[in-house]
């Protein structure tokens, strides 16, 4: 007999969890850009917050097998909007990474993200055997790789690297064996000296700067060093909440953005970092376990790939923050300044949500 879905069933748990870390975020961006020009940050952020914590609801009520059966249109559409950003989008920052409309910006790749998350579960949902073979592996790349090109075109690497995770963890859960993990590995160490010359000549200063972070601290380092700084600075129990004087003075860069992380730690200390770091490993874990739990293989590959986005930005982010990873352009999931990241997470933990619902639908 078929079970009712209840929507007390839902994955309440993964909302509040991401509400709490949204909450520390919205604090810490008011505290970064009070009396500075970017005062305003803070309430756009609660407003993408709201609008987020809302699609998520209603997304939640959806069966997901219905949003997966549409992946082939969503990914179509996606990689038309990327192609046309290319062509006609308008250039802010020296990128064209967002359609403008209305005074508000628009990020194509956090949808695409989501988009890649569909298209990967739609693939392998139902394909039978515990080992996938060479094809299946080359027929992902290209589906993964395709947008992951015109997003690095844009240009921005950061959020290209982050369909990486969702590809491996796919072929991952469907069975990938250990020398096709081998050769692909042997691919990817053979094909980093090419992929150096397609580099942007910020993009190569920045690797530079990573490994020779003391070369110059005031110019293509400037932002790595002065994040450490910060984040050495707030000791154990932090300056306090609106005295973090690296990014109220202005010397953390995009404080409320990208390098959130470094603000807060300055003004929160080794405690406020560790409770933002238990936020997110919950957050995780209760992912990883909904997935254990979910009731099919297509619901599975849903909530491990969107962990993996999530895990693979924070630890990219964070990693940056204090000079294990080179600087890009990955934002702090939850936490950094931006509608159209937020919007991407919530519509993945409304998804999520819905699989865990129908767990118990047979």
């Amino acid at each position: 007999m078929k079970k009712t879905v209840r929507f007390r069933d839902a994955g309440w748990i993964l909302l509040i969890l991401a509400l709490a870390i949204a909450v520390i975020g919205i604090a810490e961006i008011y505290s970064a850009t009070a009396h500075t020009a970017l005062a305003g940050q803070a309430r756009k952020q609660i407003y993408w917050v709201l609008l987020g914590t809302l699609l998520a609801i209603v997304v939640s009520r959806l069966d997901y097998h219905l949003v997966i059966e549409q992946a082939p249109w969503l990914y179509g559409l996606t990689v038309i909007a990327l192609g046309v950003l290319l062509v006609v989008g308008p250039r802010i920052a020296g990128a064209k990474r967002w359609f403008a409309a209305g005074g508000m910006t628009f990020q194509v790749s956090e949808v695409a993200k989501l988009v890649i998350i569909l298209t990967v579960a739609a693939y392998f949902a139902d394909r039978p055997g515990k080992f996938i073979a060479w094809m299946d592996i080359a027929k992902v790349g290209a589906l993964v790789g395709l947008p992951a090109v015109l997003v690095a075109l844009e240009p921005d690497l950061g959020t290209a690297m982050a369909f990486l995770p969702i590809a491996a963890v796919g072929l991952f859960l469907a069975g990938i064996r250990a020398r096709q993990i081998a050769a692909l590995a042997l691919l990817g160490a053979l094909m980093l000296p090419v992929g150096w010359h397609f580099l942007k000549p910020y993009q190569r200063e920045r690797l530079v700067s990573y490994v020779h972070p003391t070369q110059d601290t005031q110019g293509s380092s400037y932002q790595g060093t002065q994040s450490k700084i910060a984040i050495g600075s707030g000791g154990f129990w932090g300056k306090g909440f609106g005295n973090g004087t690296q990014s109220r003075l202005g010397f953390v860069p995009v404080s409320h953005a990208d390098f959130v992380f470094a603000a807060y730690a300055e003004e929160q200390g080794f405690v406020g970092t560790l409770l933002v770091m238990l936020l997110y490993l919950a957050l995780l874990m209760r992912l990883l376990d909904g997935a254990r739990m979910a009731g099919d293989r297509a619901g599975r590959f849903v909530l491990v790939g969107f962990a993996a986005v999530l895990f693979f930005q924070v630890v990219v982010n964070i990693g940056m923050m204090i000079g294990v990873f080179p600087v890009t352009g990955i934002p702090l999931p939850l936490m950094s300044q931006g509608g159209s990241a937020a919007l991407f997470t919530f519509l993945g933990l409304g998804l999520a949500m819905s699989v865990e619902m129908r767990r118990f639908v047979n």
